[in-house]
């Protein structure tokens, strides 16, 4: 890091950028998911200088976006029929990220118009999802509405308006927390520079989140033998069905 930070000097001084440049850092590029995991909170920090050499905390805002793996989601609607809840409309979206958090120096609306959040999905509202399948807006709307809504209860989508701080006009920093129940994968993180409304620098950082120990053993099996897998698990169940059947038999 303090090398990157004096290469980064040097260039300004040299006049070799017109642009501000970021040095993006994380406290940790390896997140180790092992029995009894109970989340971890990341930090993901850096510096920014403007071309002339100077300060720039005062003239940029900070937006820091970390991103999991996309995947394949299938949302169902649920309504009552005869007192009975049953499965209704459903909807399919085809890249939904399975992890988002996004922090900001200032609140998202005050740094950049939707037009430019959409472009850069900063933000809830503005993921790109990308659903399957016609729907009319106002459905497409609501399901997407009900995804980010069930992702956000279970702590995997995250907005935080102030959560980035800017000390002495050049260094930023972020927490972040992932939960317990992250999916595994390539996570991104991403700075925003933004200043009048416009995107003016970015840069990325990667974290890897993997299964070690007993989980990564039962995941890769599960992945390259299913059928197996599955065998197992029912004939688990069984056996422990019969114990438990047989403990709780009097005399």
């Amino acid at each position: 890091m303090l090398r990157a930070l004096l290469a980064l000097v040097c260039l300004v001084l040299l006049g070799g950028a017109r642009d501000p440049i970021l040095v993006p850092e994380v406290s940790q590029h390896e997140v180790q998911v092992r029995q009894g995991f109970t989340g971890t909170e990341l930090l993901l920090y850096g510096a920014i200088l403007d071309p002339q050499g100077t300060r720039a905390g005062r003239d940029y805002d900070i937006v820091v976006v970390l991103k999991g793996p996309t995947q394949s989601i299938t949302l169902r609607e649920k309504q009552r029929y005869a007192g009975i809840w049953v499965n209704a409309a459903s909807a399919r979206f085809r890249s939904a990220p399975s992890f988002y958090a996004v922090a900001s120096s200032r609140p998202l609306d005050r740094i950049v118009d939707p037009r430019t959040a959409a472009i850069y999905e900063l933000g809830l509202p503005f993921l790109q999802l990308s659903p399957i399948g016609s729907f009319q807006t106002e459905e497409q709307i609501r399901f997407a509405a009900g995804l980010v809504q069930l992702m956000t209860n279970q702590k995997l989508y995250q907005e935080d308006p102030t959560g980035v701080t800017v000390n002495e006009q050049v260094l930023y920093q972020a927490r972040i927390k992932l939960p317990s129940n992250v999916q595994t994968g390539t996570y991104t993180a991403e700075t925003f520079a933004v200043t009048r409304g416009a995107v003016v620098a970015s840069a990325i950082a990667r974290v890897e989140v993997k299964k070690r120990g007993f989980e990564r053993l039962v995941a890769e099996f599960a992945q390259h033998s299913a059928f197996l897998y599955g065998l197992l698990a029912v004939a688990v169940s069984v056996a422990m069905g019969w114990i438990a059947g047989r403990l709780l038999t009097p005399g």
